[in-house]
């Protein structure tokens, strides 16, 4: 089906180059046939190695260093009419280890009636006005299975079939609904440096983890949801519903007569707005929700319990061209002191009552933005861990070099502290088109 997918597109591409010529843009190239339809490809390749510092302990650990996918690439394909449009990612990778070197990331088409817009197929979708992981953005799962790609929130969104329409309502308001007929977790390494230590403690007692995992491809697993954005003053504005799973697993555990795996992906229904202004400089977000499950009492220990969600940052510049994004995000479970001691009985045993995370980026360019120096930090509170990454990225027209670091620390039981021995160095180089 994927080969028939490129097959396609080429053909296509081929057709209108000969029936009318080929054209370049400001990025990406692209054709125009005689019926109007316009199309444009563009795309990035580029190659990157990573070293994780305790390889370098020994000779023998050097010879058994495995380089993994040096090369990465993204080739878009987009088709315009006049009354509707075509959108196809492909995500691009070297062939190691038998799996397919093409893999669909986003594919949908978009057609316009007046003021309404429909939107279907696989898509990503951001909702709410956070930069980095905002509670309110909801609708797409989270790769987790490379910690470091974190630092860039829209490269691990997995997409999601969907069906999105979004109405305008006059000049600054918007009305937006979504179903997503099945549903995703968050997805987590299962091999390698990158396996969570809950699921690696899974795999140890030799149980096969996917078989405990529910058929989520049902309409029983189905979900949906209502946004509205307005400006008011000099204020954005956002207020939604959604209603759907949350995108963790919960896992709980039962003897049979040893210790089994249940895991399941609980209902919720999340009412929330966001807020958006700039205010003496500083450009000023914020979002709250609140995220209701099932278990309204907090007795259940089957379900997680309802909890709260939060999210406040700005960016400024501050002094000599550098600029500051600071983001703080959490959580707040409600009816904390109901919840039990055993994980036999309830699947929070054990868990704080609150979660905060505080993601800033500090960075300075040089020499005509050609030259930028930049440092993420990812700091959780409750956990004690941190994740530190420096860089340093060279731009000159569509090429980009950067050198890079990584740098875990903290309590080994926190969910970035426990990867405290994969210290890394990376260095890549891209080309976009």
């Amino acid at each position: 089906m994927k080969n028939f997918i490129i097959l396609a597109l080429l053909l296509i591409a081929a057709t209108g180059y000969a029936q009318e010529g080929f054209g370049f843009g400001e990025s990406g190239f692209g054709f125009a046939s005689p019926q109007g339809l316009a199309v444009r490809i563009s795309g990035e390749v580029g190659a990157e190695l990573t070293g994780f510092f305790d390889d370098f302990r020994s000779a023998e650990r050097i010879r058994d260093i495995e380089a993994g996918n040096i090369f990465f690439g993204n080739l878009n394909f987009n088709a315009a009419g006049s009354a509707a449009d075509g959108f196809i990612s492909l995500n691009l990778k070297p062939v190691f280890d038998g799996s397919s070197p093409v893999e669909i990331d986003e594919a949908f088409v978009r057609a316009f009636f007046g003021p309404v817009t429909i939107t279907g197929g696989l898509r990503n979708l951001t909702w709410g006005k956070a930069d980095s992981f905002g509670p309110l953005d909801v609708v797409n799962p989270i790769d987790f299975s490379d910690p470091p790609r974190l630092s860039d929130p829209q490269s691990v969104k997995i997409s999601r079939p969907m069906i999105h329409a979004g109405w305008f309502l006059g000049s600054f308001s918007r009305l937006e609904a979504v179903f997503v007929p099945w549903f995703q977790g968050d997805k987590f390494a299962r091999t390698g440096r990158w396996i969570p230590s809950q699921v690696k403690t899974l795999l140890e007692t030799g149980i096969n983890i996917d078989d405990f995992y529910p058929d989520t491809n049902t309409l029983e697993y189905a979900q949906a949801g209502l946004r509205f954005t307005t400006t008011v003053g000099s204020s954005d504005l956002g207020f939604q519903y959604y209603f759907g799973r949350l995108s963790r697993p919960a896992v709980s555990l039962r003897l049979t007569p040893f210790p089994v795996p249940e895991i399941n992906y609980n209902y919720f229904h999340q009412i929330g707005a966001d807020f958006a202004r700039v205010i003496a400089g500083f450009n000023i977000r914020a979002e709250a929700g609140a995220n209701i499950t099932d278990d309204l009492n907090g007795r259940d220990g089957n379900i997680e319990n309802p909890f709260l969600v939060w999210s406040l940052g700005f960016d400024r510049d501050l002094f000599l061209g550098v600029n500051l994004n600071l983001q703080g995000t959490g959580r707040v479970r409600l009816f904390h002191d109901r919840i039990g001691d055993n994980l036999f009985e309830d699947i929070e045993a054990g868990s704080d009552l609150s979660s905060t995370r505080i993601t800033g980026i500090i960075s300075r360019s040089l020499f005509r933005d050609e030259l930028e120096l930049k440092t993420t930090g990812i700091w959780g509170i409750e956990d004690g861990d941190f994740l530190i990454m420096p860089a340093i990225v060279w731009s000159q027209n569509d090429v980009t070099v950067e050198l890079s670091a990584g740098f875990f620390g903290g309590s080994r039981d926190g969910e970035l502290g426990q990867y405290r021995d994969n210290a890394f160095v990376k260095v890549g180089f891209s080309y976009k088109f």
